[in-house]
Order: structure tokens, then C-alpha cells, then sequence
């Protein structure tokens, strides 16, 4: 279907309690001299914020994991379950009695198996009355329509020549492995799995109601065709280049290139009118208007026919959820055993009604309350940049103009999506999940659709509202704030210092990417436009290089002997430092009046955010890919480069948690 996360003061605790238990009294009068021991604060400041947490989240197996974001994404998610739950007892509105039936027919699981296959009959039917070739392009239309895409992906991003609009792309897909490369290697790892997966294309289509007499043939058939769109696609870590994706082409000429395939009327089938979109592999698309004449009808119905059972299986009796989970589940993703029932439903209804759900989500979790407060913090400190940026010394005066208007112009959008969506959808009721299923990706595909076009380019996030995020959208200019994200350990109307030392932290991490290395590329009025010089991204280096240098000094968590690497975290670092300056910016300006026990419990609230537990095999992963720092590094990088931090726990020079003023690295300071 469519769709678009070890305390380093114990053993230092533990050796003082050695040191004082010692009856050496000449040890004893060689210690007066010496300076007293940091106290924990000023050592570790992570360890001590976090003792009760880390106490009570031991480490534990080596390929566990456990992190206060972590318990918020679980804590969303019961919400979502709760919120389900009572929607299919006692629905409110059109759109909860939608959900409900939806949450019922999944959770029936006798209904599920007695369903079979039968949700897709439909569409195996339509797939059977191809006869000739120029039948295939218009089942290939069908069903994007209903949110399977085959031979190709088709979805809306931004048009990277005018970031107020969306434009479709078409893009390579249309294939049941990840990489390209899958279908094309021949050591003995990718050969064994291409057996695996034979044998679940098999599977698949024996379900899907393939006689036996033809199984090895329409086998064949699907790796035959899968295999030659993989050999004209691209790498799949080329598609992470949004400019690699980009290609606009007139319709009009797409029609006339390809009319083999028909992308005119493939488009009208999405109830897509624009004039312009993307198409950044002719080589492939080409071969693929080939295929519709040189790949006979009865191959193309059965590819189209496991491209089907494949999508839905997940959605379909039991016999299609454990072939689909042996092969996508624990081959390629290492699962061990699929998660619970209820989840299964919840993930489908995100896949395919998630904004649904988001909606009620955000009606029943965030008050009105806690939404303006929300916004007049991260308006705070969004003022707080705008302030900062007249000191920043790494910005030359023509840059630090770009950046104002850039930020003048910034918009912040907290709890849903300004523009709402269209529910008008066909009643589901709760016979059939399968078949509730496709009706929602219907729904979903058909509203992904209305956002091309001029002025829709805003028109929904690329997260849920139920998800715990706090994102720039550097293509629209603006600060998205989820409604599931304003909740402990992140925000608390309750507690200013929660608000400020986590949820503005975050916030003013966000907004520095407005106008960091990467912000710098898209101007204020969205056009694709460098507007820093040489000289500021040398400066803006010098920062990350010299954080770089702090962090690569410290021991990796969890992996003994380890180093972290300095080089891969240092942005994303740099960015905590840059939101922690600005929080603490605004909180001073909110709260003049505060005590010093409030301004502690401000930097608390930062440190908390990154509580996390890791075993061994997890912590080794994380050193050698994620590009955030560990936990306590996280947490205390940047607060031992902020002066404030020094002063409000009396930190003194030479105290770990109090970096020289020489070598702190500041950006909005």
C-alpha cells in the first residue's frame, strides 16, 4: 500500500565511597591538599538529571533499547488505541464512526480469515480481463488508484522550481525487493535470497488463486519483468538527492513519448490536471512503454496479480500475513515475531487513514490551552533568533539580511494542518478489513492527489499528527509542531521549565536549520538560491570542526574502548547547542523573575530528553551509523558550552561539565 528511534557516575560515585571508607591515614593527609571533588552536576550532568529514570530502565539485553522519546512514541500510540477503542463503541462523528468500524473489522480476526481473499477479488477480475496490451496500461492506472503502485511510483513533492506548489513525480518502483541491485548481484548472499524470495512470489500467487499447473511460469514471469525494470533503475541511494528527482517534462510530451503507456490518461485516472511533472529516468520508462508491447498479456496479469496479493497481504487472512511476514518481516527486516494484533490494525490505519485518525487524535490530546502556549513559546523563540542574529559573528551583514527575511517570513503551524482534507468516503462498515483497507487508501491516494497544483503545496504535513515530531519544512518555510509531541517528557503546561529547557530547546534546534548550511540553499521568497558566501560556510565548518573535536574526545556509551565519532555527529550537535542558546535566551526573557532552583530545573528538563538505555549490539549499531550523539553525550555537550549552565549549578573551570571559554563553540551567543 501507499506510504508515504551507561551512566558514567556510578562507577565515579563508587570509587569516592572506596576512597572515604580507606583507613589510610597517610592517604588521607596526601588528599587535603587536593581540590574537592566535582560534584555530580559538574561531572555528569546526564547521570544525575537522570538517576530515577536510569534506575528504573537497567540495561538489559544487548539488542534492547529503551529512551524517554521512546516511552512518548509508545505512550502515542496506547492514546491512538484508547481513542480506537471508544470510536467503535461510541462514535462522536462521520469520521469516528469510519475509524471505528475500521478498528472493528481489523481486531475480528475470525472475520479476517473467514474474509480470505476476497477483499481483492475485484481487482484480480479486473487484472484478468486483460486481453490485449494496451489493456495493461489502464489496470496499471486502476490500481495507484486504490494505492498499489505497480510498474512505477507516481506521488506529489514539491516543484523544486516554485516550492509553492506540488507537481507528480514519476519515479522507479514497481519492484518486491528494496534495491535494484537485488535483482542484479550474484554472490552467494544475494542469490540465496533471491531464492527466498521466489519462493514467497510463489506463495503469493498460489493464494491469490494461480493453478498450479501455471505457478512456475507466472513465477517466472514476475522475475522476469521485475528484473528488467531493475536493471534500467537507478541505485537506491541515489534517490536520496531530491535534484536527482527532479525532471520536469510537459504532459503534453510525455504523452506523445511514451504512448505505449499512456501517462496521459494514467494522470486523468488520478484526477491530476497540472500541465508539468517530473519524469527523471527516461531510460526507464522508456524500456517500461516497451514492455507494454513486447511483454505478452498473460506475464503482465500475473505480475499485476502478485503486485496485489503482495500489497494486501498484510491486510488478509492468515495464510497471506504469515508468507508476507517470513519474507518482509524477518528476511529482510530481522523481526523475530510480528508485533501484537492491535498494533498490526493500528499501523494499517495509519498507512491508509492516518490523517483520519490525526484529526480525532489532536481534538481529544491537545487543548486549547496547550496549543497557544505552544505557540507563544516557539513564537519566543523565533523572536530570540531574530535577536541573535545581529551578534552572530559567523554571519557577514548581506547574509545576515537573507536570514532575517527568511525568518520574518517563517510560519509556525502546531497541532494539525491548517488546511483540513475532504472525508467524503464510502462507508467501510466492519465486515470486511481487507476490504476497508482499500477503501481508505482509496480515500488517502485521492487526497495525496489534490495537492498538486499551485497554492497546495501546504495543504498536508509529511508527518501525523498522532507521531511525536518537531520538524522544519524547509520547502514551505515553516516550524511543524505534532499534537502528540506536546506531552512529557518534551512539553507540560504544568511545568515552564519543562516547556522552555525541552519543547523550546527543540523548537530553536529546528529553526536554526532556517538559516543553517542547508536552510542557506532556499531564500525567503522559496527559490532554490545559495545566499551564503564562502566566508560563512567556512565560519559555519569551524563550528562543527570544533564540536567535532570535543565530542570525538569522549567514550561511546554501551561499546568499551570506543570513540565517538566526532565527524558524523557534529551537526546534528551543533543544532542542540544552537536550540539549547535560544531556549535559554527566551526563558530569561519570560521569566526574569525566576530562582535559581527554576533555572536548574530548566537545564533538568533538557538533560531528561535524552534518558536512554542501549545494549550492547544496539549501542555498537548506533556508533557506527546514527548521526545524533549518544544519549549523555547529547545531553551534555552542549550544556558544557553554554556559560549559563556553569553559573546556575556553580560548575567551577576545570569541571567537566564547564568548558574553557576558550574553546566553547557558540552560535546564537
Amino acid at each position: 500500500m501507499t506510504t508515504r528511534i551507561r551512566p558514567l557516575a556510578l562507577a565515579l560515585g563508587l570509587g569516592l565511597a572506596v576512597a572515604a571508607a580507606s583507613p589510610d591515614a597517610g592517604a588521607q593527609r596526601k588528599r587535603a591538599g587536593r581540590a574537592p571533588a566535582a560534584p555530580a552536576q559538574c561531572t555528569d550532568f546526564y547521570a544525575q538529571a537522570n538517576a530515577d529514570w536510569l534506575q528504573a530502565h537497567p540495561a538489559s539485553a544487548p539488542d534492547a533499547a529503551a529512551s524517554a522519546l521512546a516511552g512518548l512514541a509508545e505512550r502515542a500510540l496506547q492514546q491512538q488505541r484508547e481513542l480506537l477503542e471508544e470510536a467503535m463503541r461510541a462514535p462522536r462523528n462521520e469520521v469516528q464512526k469510519l475509524l471505528g468500524d475500521f478498528w472493528a473489522s481489523g481486531l475480528d480476526e475470525a472475520a479476517v480469515e473467514a474474509d480470505g481473499s476476497r477483499p481483492i477479488a475485484p481487482l484480480l477480475s479486473r487484472i484478468d480481463a486483460i486481453r490485449r496490451s494496451r489493456d495493461v496500461p489502464a489496470a496499471i492506472a486502476a490500481l495507484h488508484q486504490v494505492g498499489i503502485p505497480v510498474a512505477f511510483n507516481f506521488a506529489p513533492d514539491v516543484d523544486l522550481r516554485a516550492l509553492d506548489r506540488h507537481i507528480g513525480y514519476f519515479l522507479q518502483g514497481g519492484t518486491g525487493l528494496p534495491d535494484p541491485a537485488f535483482y542484479t548481484r550474484d554472490d552467494a548472499d544475494t542469490r540465496a535470497l533471491r531464492g527466498r524470495y521466489r519462493g514467497y512470489v510463489r506463495q503469493i500467487l498460489a493464494l491469490t488463486g494461480t493453478p498450479p499447473a501455471r505457478l512456475d511460469a507466472d513465477v517466472d514471469a514476475v522475475l522476469e519483468i521485475e528484473t528488467a525494470i531493475a536493471r534500467k533503475a537507478q541505485p537506491a541511494a541515489d534517490l536520496t538527492d531530491p535534484f536527482r528527482t527532479y525532471a520536469p517534462v510537459p504532459v503534453a510530451e510525455l504523452a506523445r513519448r511514451y504512448r505505449n503507456l499512456q501517462l496521459g490518461a494514467f494522470l486523468g485516472a488520478q484526477g491530476v490536471e497540472n500541465d508539468l511533472v517530473s519524469l527523471p529516468d527516461p531510460a526507464l520508462f522508456a524500456e517500461l512503454d516497451a514492455m507494454v508491447q513486447r511483454v505478452r498479456p498473460e506475464p503482465w496479469q500475473a505480475y499485476l496479480r502478485w503486485r496485489v496479493g503482495d500489497a494486501m497481504a498484510p491486510y488478509l487472512s492468515r495464510s497471506f500475513r504469515e508468507a508476507s511476514f517470513a519474507f518482509r518481516g524477518q528476511v529482510l527486516a530481522g523481526q523475530p515475531e510480528p508485533p501484537p494484533r492491535w498494533l498490526q490494525v493500528l499501523e494499517a490505519i495509519n498507512t491508509a487513514a492516518g490523517p483520519m485518525l490525526g484529526r480525532e487524535y489532536a481534538a481529544r490530546h491537545m487543548s486549547a490551552e496547550a496549543r497557544a502556549l505552544a505557540l507563544r513559546t516557539a513564537a519566543q523563540v523565533h523572536q530570540a533568533q531574530l535577536a541573535a542574529l545581529e551578534h552572530a559573528a559567523w554571519l557577514g551583514p548581506e547574509a545576515r539580511a537573507e536570514a532575517r527575511a527568511k525568518l520574518q517570513a517563517l510560519e509556525i503551524e502546531v497541532g494539525t494542518p491548517r488546511r483540513d482534507l475532504d472525508y467524503t468516503v464510502q462507508p467501510m462498515g466492519r465486515g470486511s478489513f481487507g476490504g476497508n483497507m482499500l477503501i481508505a487508501s482509496t480515500w488517502r491516494h485521492r487526497e495525496e492527489m489534490r495537492r498538486i497544483g499551485k497554492g497546495n503545496a501546504e495543504r498536508r504535513w509529511d508527518m501525523l499528527p498522532q507521531q511525536p515530531a518537531l520538524a522544519y519544512d524547509l520547502a514551505q518555510n515553516r516550524l511543524i509542531v505534532t499534537a502528540a509531541v506536546l506531552q512529557p517528557p518534551v512539553f507540560d503546561p504544568a511545568d515552564p521549565a519543562t516547556v522552555y529547557g525541552a519543547f523550546a530547546a527543540l523548537v530553536g534546534n529546528q529553526l536554526t536549520r532556517a538559516v543553517d548550511g542547508r536552510g542557506a540553499r532556499v531564500d525567503a521568497g522559496g527559490a532554490l538560491r545559495d545566499w551564503w558566501t564562502p566566508a560563512e560556510r567556512a565560519a559555519w565548518a569551524r563550528l562543527g570542526e570544533r564540536l567535532a573535536a570535543q565530542l570525538a574526545a569522549q567514550d561511546s556509551p554501551g561499546v568499551p574502548g570506543a570513540k565517538v565519532d566526532g565527524g558524523r555527529v557534529k551537526d546534528e550537535t551543533l543544532a542542540d547547542l544552537a536550540g539549547l542558546e535560544l531556549a535559554w535566551q527566551a526563558w530569561s526573557a519570560a521569566h526574569p523573575q525566576a530562582d535559581q532552583a527554576e533555572h536548574q530545573a530548566f537545564f533538568r528538563a533538557w538533560a531528561r530528553l535524552w534518558a536512554q538505555q542501549a545494549g550492547g549490539n544496539v549501542a555498537a549499531g548506533r556508533l557506527a551509523a546514527d548521526i545524533h550523539a549518544p544519549g549523555p553525550l547529547r545531553s551534555n555537550v552542549p550544556l558544557a558550552n553554554l556559560p549559563a549552565f556553569a553559573t546556575v549549578w556553580g560548575c567551577q573551570p576545570g569541571q567537566p561539565m564547564r568548558m574553557p571559554e576558550a574553546g566553547q563553540v557558540r552560535v546564537w551567543r
